[in-house]
């Protein structure tokens, strides 16, 4: 298992093409608000158009970040992955990667995954990597072997928390196959910015920021401990931020729950770190967890974090240091940990400041983006050193085409 963060040297920059940048094609899903897809964007970005050209892909162009990045080229396999009209739009796609002459082929999640790398392996690109960044108990029994199938054929995986790389160690994945680079936040969130919601010193603000459209994220735990704690502390808002197929249920909740105007629903917003100013704590009780976004982007804006202590989460956090765990699914320890910070602001404070200088110094966008080229070139030199002729894509032969569709 290779982990990239971080190399002890900085690779010799290698262009192949007589001098010209390496051309790299990055792949997501969608263009939906998601971590995966956040990412993928802050990525596309960061990569140094000095040494990289950067083409972009997507199974299907919708989402917000759509408005984000420029010539996001569709290729849709209609509603079935493994289709008719799949594969015609995997061949699309090999066409294109060919006519780019691309040498570094990236996917980033599932879906790209089964795309992307069957189609980069019949137009010969050099280097096709794959990504995995769940811990794989969200995917189905079926989607989970179909992926690791899928990474027979790339040259290696991208995983964003040791624990999603063992995820696919104990699946049987190789480790020489898994490299471990974690998710990286672009300077904006670090920035100071002013506060989304009023600012009254009286208000102690409780929020939890995260899509509505998965059980798993437990956002009902999150208003459950609001209701345990909401009579003790008549000052403590709560916050929700988010929206999703959810959302109408846990409204009821809220007001079974009796919670009335205690709880905000804010929706889906772009304004995260504006947000994040209006807190005194993000929570997040997900009961599975890769390395998450939300408690990266609320660690660097200086505010305490509680989380429940699964997958990459105890990488990010380390307790009562820079954030706090509890028992996942635990919420009498859930509740506990909160009342302690509400009561303790010289602790909020403590760990809040803390967690902002282990985000600058180890998940900054600038450090990741090196470990991400590092990698693409260090995978492409032992490439190109280990093929005949350095400067022609390297073939396919027939039965790996065959076994692949």
């Amino acid at each position: 298992m290779t982990d990239m963060s971080p190399l002890p040297l900085k690779l010799r920059e290698l262009r192949p093409n007589g001098g010209q940048c390496v051309s790299v094609f990055l792949m997501a899903n969608t263009l939906e608000t998601g971590g995966s897809e956040r990412q993928f964007v802050t990525l596309a970005h960061a990569l140094d158009r000095e040494q990289f050209s950067v083409s972009l892909g997507c199974i299907k162009r919708t989402g917000p970040f759509v408005n984000e990045v420029k010539e996001v080229i569709e290729f849709s396999p209609g509603g079935n992955l493994f289709g008719p009209c799949s594969w015609r739009a995997r061949l699309r796609l090999s066409r294109f990667l060919k006519d780019r002459e691309v040498r570094v082929a990236h996917a980033f999640d599932f879906y790209s995954n089964l795309m992307l790398i069957p189609a980069a392996r019949w137009a010969g690109v050099p280097v096709v990597l794959g990504s995995h960044r769940q811990l794989g108990d969200l995917m189905t029994a079926a989607k989970f072997r179909a992926q690791r199938r899928a990474f027979r054929f790339c040259d290696g995986v991208v995983c964003n928390s040791r624990a999603a790389a063992e995820s696919l160690r104990a699946a049987g994945v190789a480790q020489s196959k898994l490299a471990v680079i974690p998710n990286g936040l672009p300077d904006a969130m670090f920035a100071k910015v002013a506060p989304a919601l009023p600012t009254d010193l009286a208000v102690f603000r409780v929020g939890m920021i995260s899509r509505m459209n998965d059980p798993m994220k437990r956002h009902d735990m999150f208003l459950r401990v609001a209701a345990r704690l909401a009579p003790k502390f008549p000052q403590m808002q709560f916050v929700l931020v988010g929206d999703g197929p959810l959302r109408p249920g846990l409204e009821r909740l809220q007001q079974e729950l009796g919670l009335g105007r205690r709880v905000m629903f804010l929706g889906d917003r772009r304004d995260v770190p504006a947000v994040l100013a209006s807190l005194d704590v993000s929570m997040l009780p997900s009961i599975s967890e890769s390395l998450s976004n939300v408690i990266l982007e609320s660690m660097a804006a200086g505010v305490a974090v509680i989380a429940a202590n699964v997958g990459g989460n105890p990488e990010l956090v380390e307790h009562e240091h820079t954030g706090m765990l509890f028992p996942a699914g635990d919420e009498d320890q859930f509740a506990a940990v909160l009342e302690r910070l509400a009561t303790q602001p010289d602790l909020r404070k403590r760990l809040g400041t803390a967690a902002r200088e282990r985000t600058r110094s180890r998940f900054s966008i600038d450090i990741v983006r090196q470990q991400f080229q590092d990698l693409y070139q260090q995978m492409l030199s032992q490439k190109l050193r280990s093929s005949v002729v350095r400067s022609e894509p390297l073939k396919v032969g027939k039965s790996t085409r065959e076994r692949l569709s």
